[in-house]
């Protein structure tokens, strides 16, 4: 990692392990029990809000507008999904909608931010929000890797809930190669433009969510994803963490690493694309309408993961 990190000490190293094992905790418990799922994400942001409003806890991050947006959308992706999962609207083929809703919004805002951050940001400096950037044109490769992220999401109409206690949200149509080219694309936006925080915001949580679909329970990405992000951006817009000398694990911001990444993002998500074309053209899929996967190993055992085998189509 030295192109891209500095600062790796025994020490910071442990404590990184602890902050996704905790990420991962807390995913966990709550992702199997409704009541901590409301204490966590609908109880606890109320508190943290009143603290931070009478100046008891905050950071630096409250200064942007980005922040803000960040934490109210990402809750608005939990609160959705646990509609999605504990009531009746998951019943409705239109709540398919939603996720794919709210994943294309989230994507949007970083897009947004990485055209910002390269407009504005053309040597070193710091931002409101005391986040160091520098903007160059890996800003707009990634931007447009983002957009690739976007048209890419495949499937929604398949979007199920679990037949087990958990009743988990499940999207099998999105399958590995659409995690990994997400995953690229969003360390490399963090790196890019939350760039002080990317080793924690950027690597550490996105870790932590694919451990939790490929160790805890897979076909349910996107659920992992929301839980740990909610997670996370409540707590970095409440207590400066960086401030501890366990949490320096900074980014370098080598010009040759900002572009690598970016490059690395941009040709993987053009091949996602190019795949999904394939697949569309070659099986006569339309992805607005149907799944496009359905024959892959991956789709097949995110609905055996959760009890969904029956579900799987027959051409």
């Amino acid at each position: 990692m030295g192109l891209l990190f500095e600062g790796i000490t025994v020490g910071s190293f442990i404590v990184f392990i602890l902050f996704v094992a905790v990420l991962l905790g807390v995913n966990e418990a709550t992702r199997r029990s409704k009541t901590l799922c409301i204490v966590v994400y609908c109880v606890l942001p109320v508190i943290l809000g009143v603290l931070i409003f009478l100046g008891v806890l905050g950071s630096p991050a409250g200064n942007t507008w980005f922040s803000w947006v960040k934490v109210v959308s990402a809750l608005a992706g939990v609160y959705g999904f646990m509609l999605i999962r504990f009531t009746k609207l998951g019943e409705k083929r239109f709540a398919a909608i939603f996720p794919v809703a709210i994943l294309s919004l989230n994507i949007i805002e970083a897009v947004y931010r990485e055209f910002e951050v390269f407009a504005n940001y053309k040597v070193l400096e710091v931002d409101p929000g005391g986040i160091v950037v520098l903007g160059g044109i890996w800003n707009v490769l990634n931007a447009i890797a983002g957009i690739l992220c976007i048209v890419t999401l495949t499937g929604f109409v398949g979007i199920k809930v679990s037949k087990d206690k958990s009743r988990d949200m499940v999207w099998p149509d999105m399958i590995w190669i659409y995690l990994i080219g997400y995953t690229l694309w969003n360390f490399t936006y963090v790196y890019n433009c939350v760039s002080t925080r990317a080793m924690y915001g950027g690597f550490g949580i996105l870790s932590a969510a694919l451990i939790a679909e490929y160790v805890f329970k897979r076909g349910v990405w996107l659920q992992h994803r929301a839980h740990i992000l909610s997670f996370y951006v409540m707590f970095s817009l409440s207590i400066d963490y960086q401030q501890s000398k366990y949490f320096q694990i900074l980014p370098t911001y080598n010009e040759s690493g900002l572009m690598t990444i970016s490059i690395i993002s941009l040709i993987f998500n053009v091949g996602v694309f190019a795949y999904m074309m394939y697949v569309i053209v070659r099986d006569r899929k339309n992805p607005l309408k149907e799944e496009i996967y359905c024959h892959t190993n991956y789709y097949k055992k995110s609905l055996l993961a959760n009890n969904l085998l029956s579900e799987i189509p027959h051409d």
